[in-house]
């Protein structure tokens, strides 16, 4: 949960209220919209350009999938990119959206967890892309099964996102920032640290496809 260092009782009070309105907007326009993926708050339509207005994402301008994104996650990782633990260290990609989070305020990134939150999480069948060995990936992935859990639905308590439904192009991509240090190198990043050493179990890149085309099949 973000503090709100320096702040009287009145601004706090104003903080709540606004999210109170916003969470009640979001949620009203969804019930009333069940089948209208075309109700984003305005100040998050920008967002929708690039990961789509269902928040299914976009290979082809390498958005990764929103949709089922856990909120904690969510503002974790919209953290990670204004303390510049991603989107630096080569991560050409990641420089694209860094900008986009370092707009926000901390109010603003409680807004934004509350809009991705609010899409209907409809799993839809993910293309392969990354072509590898699913029996072989299967043992691999048993050292992630630790954190991400047996069927990668991911657990909060050690800050594991879940990894099944996400885009297998994305996962392989990651996999290779780890393994290659763009990821999880820069100071105070303890998680992406965590992650890095785990890596370790990775060796290759056939390595990488095989786990990640064993997560594509859960």
């Amino acid at each position: 949960m973000l503090k709100m260092v320096g702040m009287n009782r009145t601004t706090v009070n104003s903080i709540r209220i606004r999210r109170l309105a916003f969470t009640l907007l979001v949620a009203c326009s969804t019930i009333a919209k069940a089948n209208d993926y075309t109700v984003v708050p305005e100040q998050f339509i920008y967002c929708t350009t690039c990961h789509g207005v269902e928040l299914q994402g976009n290979r082809s301008v390498d958005a990764p999938r929103l949709n089922g994104m856990e909120g904690w996650y969510v503002r974790n990782q919209l953290l990670a990119f204004q303390q510049g633990w991603r989107g630096t260290h080569d991560d050409l990609i990641g420089m694209e959206m860094r900008p986009q989070a370092t707009i926000l305020d901390a109010d603003g990134i409680e807004e934004a967890v509350v809009f991705v939150a609010s899409v209907p999480s409809r799993p839809s069948p993910q293309a392969t892309t990354s072509v590898g060995d699913s029996t072989r990936g299967k043992a691999l992935y048993s050292t992630c099964a630790a954190c991400h859990g047996n069927n990668a639905e991911g657990n909060k308590l050690l800050n594991a996102p879940r990894l099944a439904g996400q885009s297998d192009w994305y996962l392989h991509r990651q996999l290779e920032h780890f393994r290659d240090g763009i990821r999880g190198t820069a100071r105070g990043d303890i998680n992406g640290a965590q992650m890095r050493a785990s890596i370790a179990v990775l060796p290759g890149p056939r390595a990488i496809a095989d786990v990640v085309a064993y997560i594509n099949s859960l």
